[in-house]
């Protein structure tokens, strides 16, 4: 069986009660992961900016993933970083993203 790393991330309490919110993101990744026959081991969230580029829970992710050498997987990519540069630096951590 696959194993997966989860990150989710809302920007305010407010968003988090909307369509974007956690558990909006929780079923679309643990959808994919099911797609794959896989399982989430560990999940990380943030509430915060998606420009925020110091976001512990992110970090965290990508540290136990590299640690783990699991993938980490993101509902959608707006989810994981707002500017291009800062995906990239994402990116080039590694860690295998989906």
């Amino acid at each position: 069986m696959n194993e997966y790393v989860a990150y989710y991330r809302v920007s305010t309490q407010k968003q988090n009660l909307s369509h974007l919110g956690m558990e909006a993101q929780r079923k679309m990744c643990n959808d994919f992961v099911a797609a794959k026959n896989g399982v989430i081991v560990k999940e990380f969230e943030d509430i915060e900016s998606g420009k925020s580029q110091t976001r512990q829970g992110l970090w965290s992710a990508i540290e136990f993933c590299k640690t783990n050498n699991m993938p980490l997987v993101i509902a959608k990519l707006d989810r994981l970083a707002r500017c291009v540069e800062f995906t990239f630096k994402i990116i080039n951590t590694g860690v295998e993203i989906h």
